[in-house]
């Protein structure tokens, strides 16, 4: 090293390594000494409602990993990931009860009954469910179903789809520049009426996000720019969030419906609307490349 030819500079550097060194291995000896605290049981004819996080096993709380080593019985959605589902012991019952878009593999009452019925065989069972149960994932019905059997449940959350996809893109879904407010959205258009209140949504101060909603990115575009925000207004479609096929597209909303049919995302897809998205494109680049193995697409 051209640096340090100098040979009191060489003695130097070799001195400051050696103290470091020294200064530097009680820490790491101490950090190979810690041990997760992962107490607890998975009790018999409980129910446990895990959620599974986006994808990423090392997105699941301790809690989760612990459940899903113990228990009895797995009952498991789509959505959960397969380094997920590999912390599951061979030795666990395993049943797929996954839903894809227009087609319910197991009606929401046969899974209900299933759940009761394990448990009243004196299994834990854990119910898990991509993302957080409690956040469009029909936790409430399972929840209803295991109260009319008299069946204890209990709940652990799971990192949301939302959480995962801002955290990949390197962006706050609040920030106090762009948005004072944050709501998560259903883009089902299950209301009575078929459609949902766009002139309440459509705000300049919040950040909306659109769960289950790839096959109307149109329709969304459309109904917040009639109801009044800008057709530049910033959008983001984030498929797979969190997984090595995470993929994103960020436009506006007048020409992200044509960006979209140019370069298809699989599903799920999430989508993020507000002017936190701007934040993106001033966000290095490896973040979410390098560390998420995404694939993105700037405008």
């Amino acid at each position: 090293m051209p640096a340090l030819s100098n040979p009191l500079l060489l003695k130097w550097f070799n001195a400051f390594m050696r103290l470091s060194h020294r200064a530097l291995t009680p820490l790491v000896q101490q950090a190979a000494d810690i041990r997760l605290p992962l107490r607890g049981e998975c009790r018999a004819e409980q129910v446990y409602l895990v959620g599974a996080g986006s994808g990423d096993a090392e997105l699941l709380t301790l809690k989760a990993a612990r459940l899903l080593m113990q228990a009895d019985a797995v009952v498991y959605d789509r959505l959960v990931g397969d380094d997920v589902l590999a912390l599951i012991p061979s030795s666990s019952e395993r049943y797929y009860v996954g839903k894809a878009r227009g087609h319910h593999s197991v009606p929401q009452a046969e899974i209900g009954a299933l759940m009761v019925k394990l448990a009243r065989e004196g299994k834990s069972v854990v119910r898990l469910k991509g993302g957080d149960p409690a956040v469009f994932a029909r936790m409430g019905e399972e929840l209803d179903a295991l109260a009319a059997a008299e069946i204890r449940a209990a709940i652990v959350p799971g990192i949301t789809a939302a959480s995962a996809a801002a955290a990949c893109m390197g962006i706050p879904l609040t920030d106090r520049g762009h948005a004072q407010q944050l709501r998560f959205v259903t883009a089902q258009l299950c209301r009575e009426d078929g459609t949902p209140d766009w002139a309440s949504l459509a705000r300049k101060d919040e950040t909306l996000v659109f769960y289950m909603g790839l096959s109307k990115v149109s329709a969304i575009c459309h109904g917040l720019r009639q109801a009044g925000l800008p057709d530049e207004w910033p959008i983001m479609l984030v498929a797979n969030a969190s997984q090595r096929e995470q993929q994103s597209l960020v436009g506006s909303l007048a020409d992200m419906p044509e960006r979209l049919a140019a370069t298809p995302l699989p599903s799920p897809c999430l989508i993020v609307v507000g002017s936190v998205v701007q934040r993106v494109a001033t966000t290095p680049a490896t973040l979410a490349t390098n560390f998420f193995s995404a694939q993105q697409t700037m405008p």
